[in-house]
Formats: structure tokens, sequence, C-alpha cells
């Protein structure tokens, strides 16, 4: 048995979302005419309560032209040392919006009032333009660890107060929501745009949508296809977006439980000196200092069990949707067996 914990964008579309796209109407989404990817941009829009949304191609494109959309050449943006839109977008935020970076150190990526205030620019001539907050909901370096509403209501107050756009990597956002019991529709009050992945948790093949308002999505819209992510009959990519809304959502929490029951499996195994908490699908667990990060991927790998690496030390396993409860007894018996 192959049990496949590298990420939650391994997942193959289900059954019935194969039969979604097939049957999904579609149009030339660079004129809007798409009816399929209008009808999943209406549907985030609503339920976010914002004005409107754009599909687009990835997360990555999603996050780097709400970024573009925000600021100016020459300015800052402000985010977590572990930001995916710092760490794994490829430099994108310095090749696409010619802005700089202030990094800072959250607990597990999770970032307060009182970390970013010392960290805006006064009106300097010899400094960057604070310009923008990127949060990230849940935190992919942190273990999925998840921000509640009552934590982003005072940094949404803060850049208010300073003249700051505050922007959402919500690329596991309902995983957030799952876990927290928000609701969706008190998100759009505090950020002024949001980007939501449909290829991880929610198992869509292809796709993200970012959320704003009506101006800054005509303005993303143009950056989107300059970006070169103008796709066409996209109808049958955003049917998946659509099904996996509609069906895959609550069954987070499965993922959530199986996450949590590794974890307790691995902080029992000897090749493993701690575990950090589990709130979400994403599990992050050191090795002991006699073992290599390597060594104990190989030996999992031997056995069926595929992770990746994050740092010297620690290896991540994550849950998603073909991960079964049969897999996770398995996996744990694994563990249990384990004699590297």
């Amino acid at each position: 048995m192959r049990i496949d914990f590298r990420s939650d964008t391994v997942t193959k579309p289900t059954a019935g979302m194969l039969d979604a796209m097939m049957s999904a109407k579609v149009g030339d989404d660079v004129f809007g005419e798409d009816p399929t990817v209008n009808e999943l941009e209406k549907k985030l829009a609503d339920m976010f309560n914002m004005e409107a949304a754009l599909f687009c191609p990835s997360g990555t494109m999603s996050n780097q032209i709400a970024i573009k959309c925000f600021t100016n050449p020459m300015d800052e943006v402000i985010c977590d040392q572990t930001a995916h839109v710092y760490r794994y977008e490829g430099g994108g935020i310095a090749y696409n919006s010619l802005a700089s970076v202030r990094l800072l150190n959250g607990e597990r990526g999770i970032l307060t009032p009182e970390m970013i205030e010392p960290e805006i620019n006064d009106d300097n001539i010899h400094y960057p333009n604070s310009s923008l907050v990127v949060l990230e909901n849940t935190v992919n370096k942190g273990g999925g660890k998840c921000y509640s509403l009552s934590q982003i209501e005072p940094i949404h107050h803060l850049c208010a107060v300073k003249g700051l756009k505050l922007h959402l990597d919500g690329a596991r956002l309902f995983n957030a929501l799952v876990a927290t019991g928000d609701e969706a529709k008190d998100y759009g009050k505090y950020f002024h745009g949001i980007s939501i992945c449909l290829s991880k948790g929610l198992g869509a093949p292809v796709g993200s949508v970012f959320l704003s308002s009506n101006e800054i999505i005509k303005k993303a819209t143009k950056i989107r296809k300059v970006l070169g992510g103008g796709m066409r009959q996209a109808g049958f990519l955003a049917a998946a977006g659509i099904y996996a809304l509609d069906h895959h959502v609550n069954r987070l929490a499965d993922d959530h439980a199986h996450a949590k029951t590794l974890a307790l499996a691995l902080s029992e195994a000897n090749f493993v000196s701690s575990v950090m908490p589990v709130e979400t699908n994403i599990v992050l667990f050191d090795v002991t200092p006699n073992y290599k990060v390597e060594q104990v991927i190989k030996a999992l790998e031997a056995k069926g069990i595929f992770c990746n690496s994050t740092s010297t030390k620690t290896i991540r396993f994550v849950t998603h949707l073909d991960i079964t409860a049969t897999m996770v007894d398995e996996a744990i018996e694994i563990i249990k067996k384990m004699n590297i």
C-alpha cells in the first residue's frame, strides 16, 4: 500500500468531481464568457462577503497578483519569516512587484499587532514605504497552526490606523475555518484581499481564487493576463472547485483527526524527538539527533510511506482526501515497528 503524506496537493479528482468537470458549461474566460468560472468566482466572493473574485491557475499566482495590486515599487511587505509568499514563491515579491520584505518571527508563523507595529516604517526617504501586511492561514511551516478571527481583528485595526493593506494567503483557509469554527462570511470585513487554494485540502486538481473589491479585481485581471494566467475554457477546472466547495469542506475534519492520530503515534516512536502540536492536517516532527532526516525518509519510503523534510531535522506528514482511516492505521503499525 502506498501512503502519500508528502502534501495535500497529491490528491486525484473523485468520480463525482470528474463528472462535474466533464459536464461543465464553458466559454472563453478571457472574454469573461465562461459561465462555470463566473459561477465559481461569485460563489467564493459571496461566501467570504467580498465584492469580486478572480480564478487563477495557482496559489502562487493569486498571491503575487494580490501583492502587485496592493504595492508600488520601493514599497515593503511585512510578513512572517516562514511565509509562503516569501519562502516558496520564487522571489516573486521582488521580481513582480519590485518591493522589499520585512520579516518577523511569529510564534509558529502567527503574527500579532505588537510584533507588526514597531516594524512599520516612518515616512522617511531612507526607508521603503510599508504598504502591505500578509498573513497565512493555516501556517504551513507552523505545522498547520491557525489564526482565529479574534487574532485577525486587531491586526486589521492596526493596518487601518496606519494606512496599510492586509492580504491573506488562505491556501488552507477552509482547514482553519473547520478547526476554529469561524464563519467565512466574517472574513471579508478584515482583508483587502484573500487567496483561496482549491488544490490543497479541498482536493481539486488545479486552481486558486483571489477575492477583493471590484476595483482591485479589474486591475488583477490585467495582471493575470500579463503573467500568462488568462485561461480560455477554464470552466472544466472551475467545475472541480465548485464541486470541492460543495462536497469536500466538512470532511476536512477527518483529515485533522487523522493528523492528530498520527502525531500521537509519532510522539512514541524511537526516531522522533518531538512533535509539533497539531491543529489541522499538517504534522511536523523532529528526528532524534542520532538519525538523519534523509535516513528516516528513506526507511519510511521503503515501507510505503512517502513524506518530505522541511529542514535538516524536521519531517512533514500532510493528511488529505486520498488518505483513508485504513492507511492511517497501516502507517501507525509501520511506525511502531520501525527499526532504522
